[in-house]
């Protein structure tokens, strides 16, 4: 596998090959599943709900006490109402970047149904996760849209990167489906945490788009997880060992992004860098929870010969791996 094969135009060749009996019935479990648990943003939603509006100053939209920049000196000298902006500007850009998230995913998902075979489980759950994915959009802009945040979409080289992303569910859907976790892992597991906290301190709003999130992600997270159990083991040494180095990466990009007030937030709520650093830097205890979520997919990698010494040291470098 070459670089020229990621960044030119030309699918690689695919052979139709017979499915494992139990990952045909894993697949075809997740597209009921789609078919019977799933949300409309506009219908399960009562955005006029008097309890559902939005209030920029109201403390349950500040960031949870235990969040790596709730314990920084800043932080601490924020006046209340701030710490709610903060919050609640925080909580949209993520959501703003979300929705940038899943467009590279669902024009993934569509260049990878190109790939498939006629009566492949496969094609049918990928177009159910682009329809999920649409309405996640629709119901992350609505909350966006009603809270008046000005965000920004995703641009510059980020969005170049992305859209090599995206041309990998055609090219390399292995290393495409990699980059999927590296991107709902993370917000998977802040989904679920603020999930666990009381109800008196997430506000009704948020909490029933997280919930709504995570019940439908899990599906998506479920189905990348079982493809590559499923396919890695058709990829050659070569490959599997470059891509042992270009997933790390690809994690460590997606925390960053996913997880990371951008440098737009940063500057408007005059977030000092020793703040910043204190918070997401070395030996904080954020890096300690993108090692604790990364665990299971450096378990996947070592089942498949993508975690050899050298790595290792990928993962220790980009700051996933203590």
């Amino acid at each position: 596998m070459t670089m020229q094969m990621l960044t030119t135009g030309r699918a690689l060749p695919q052979k139709p090959r017979k499915l494992q009996a139990d990952y045909t019935s894993a697949i075809e479990h997740l597209n009921e599943l789609s078919v019977c648990k799933y949300h409309d943003p506009f219908t399960d939603i009562d955005w006029d709900a008097p309890a559902h509006r939005i209030d920029p100053e109201d403390p349950r939209l500040c960031i949870p006490d235990d969040h790596p920049l709730a314990r920084t000196a800043w932080y601490a000298t924020l006046p209340a109402a701030t710490r709610s902006r903060f919050g609640l500007r925080f909580l949209a850009q993520t959501l703003k970047y979300g929705i940038g998230f899943e467009a590279v995913l669902s024009r993934g998902l569509l260049e990878f149904c190109q790939t498939v075979p006629n009566r492949s489980p496969e094609f049918r759950y990928a177009m159910h996760e682009v329809i999920e994915e649409a309405r996640h959009s629709q119901m992350f802009q609505e909350f966006i849209d009603r809270a008046g945040a000005q965000t920004r979409v995703i641009e510059g080289l980020p969005a170049f990167v992305d859209d090599r992303v995206a041309h990998l569910g055609r090219t390399q859907p292995c290393l495409f489906f990699f980059a999927v976790l590296g991107g709902e892992i993370f917000i998977d597991e802040q989904n679920r945490s603020a999930l666990k906290r009381p109800k008196a301190e997430v506000h009704p709003l948020v909490r029933l788009i997280m919930k709504i999130h995570v019940m439908e992600e899990a599906r998506h997270v479920c189905f990348a997880q079982r493809y590559l159990q499923e396919h890695l083991p058709q990829l050659s040494a070569w490959q599997r060992f470059y891509m042992g180095f270009v997933v790390p990466l690809t994690f460590s990009y997606g925390a960053q992004l996913m997880l990371t007030p951008d440098r737009q937030l940063r500057e408007e709520f005059g977030m000092p860098q020793e703040a910043f650093d204190a918070a997401f830097g070395a030996g904080s205890e954020h890096r300690k929870l993108l090692m604790r979520a990364t665990e299971p997919m450096r378990v996947l990698c070592a089942q498949h010969g993508l975690l050899r010494p050298a790595h290792l040291w990928a993962w220790r470098r980009v700051g996933l791996l203590g």
